[in-house]
């Protein structure tokens, strides 16, 4: 038994987070009868639950009765990922960014787990990048090597030795190399890591004490997406990317 589970507990709050979770598992507008089958509960105990939920913004519930998460959980996300700040400095950069080069742009974060993403700007919603707002990314992305290279090594052990567990010695000696290079050229690439064909590269974003704050993320078709910093494209990102870097302080000197 997990030690947590000996310690007194609220079970109605307890309960309420369970629906809010089962709304996030299930990934998608749920019915009121979806609800109740799922979580066996009365309904009578169920329609308080969501009514305060959409009372609370927790859940929003349209006029044919379905049931979305709510405004707050992203405001509660965006505190747990304590870069609020950052998401909405970030997010004209992002759009601008996106429309110049016509490729989707991410912004991840770091977090105790590893980096997630932040926030997302596309001009093909077509294209299935495997990720959305909140997917953590693993080390082997573009942004997880970028966070290898440029964050504190006491803060990052931990999530990279369990994320590389099963890599091989000359793999993991491969990896230490790339990395050394990403910290001199303050750009990284993968192919392919979440979904096939698709591939990425990533910019640190930097504050005045050169320490990364977060980074935006090119994805598309690999053949679109550029392997090295000297490509047009990855230029233009670079600049963009520099200009949100001195928001924060940083300078190249």
């Amino acid at each position: 038994m997990k030690e947590n589970a000996r310690l007194p507990m609220i079970q109605s709050v307890k309960t309420a987070i369970e629906i809010i979770e089962l709304m996030v598992a299930e990934n998608r507008p749920l019915k009121f009868s979806e609800i109740e089958s799922i979580t066996k509960m009365t309904k009578s105990n169920l329609h308080k639950y969501l009514n305060t939920f959409t009372s609370m913004g927790l859940l929003f519930r349209d006029n044919e009765g379905t049931y979305y998460l709510g405004s707050k959980l992203i405001e509660f996300g965006n505190a747990a990922i304590g870069n609020v700040n950052l998401i909405e400095l970030s997010a004209p950069y992002l759009k601008e960014i996106s429309s110049l080069i016509k490729l989707t742009t991410l912004l991840s974060v770091w977090t105790n787990d590893g980096p997630v993403i932040a926030n997302i700007w596309s001009t093909n919603l077509a294209i299935n990048i495997g990720a959305e707002i909140g997917t953590r990314l693993p080390a082997l992305s573009s942004a997880g090597k970028l966070y290898l290279a440029f964050k504190d090594k006491n803060k990052v052990d931990e999530w990279k030795t369990r994320e590389l567990t099963s890599m091989s010695a000359n793999d993991r000696k491969a990896l230490e190399k790339e990395i050394s290079k990403i910290s001199d050229t303050y750009f990284s690439y993968a192919s392919e890591p979440l979904v096939e064909h698709v591939s990425s590269f990533s910019v640190p974003i930097l504050n005045y004490k050169k320490d990364i704050l977060g980074s935006v993320t090119i994805v598309g078709f690999t053949p679109l997406i550029p392997g090295s910093p000297e490509h047009e494209i990855s230029q233009i990102v670079s600049k963009k990317v520099t200009e949100l870097s001195n928001t924060f302080g940083y300078t190249l000197k």
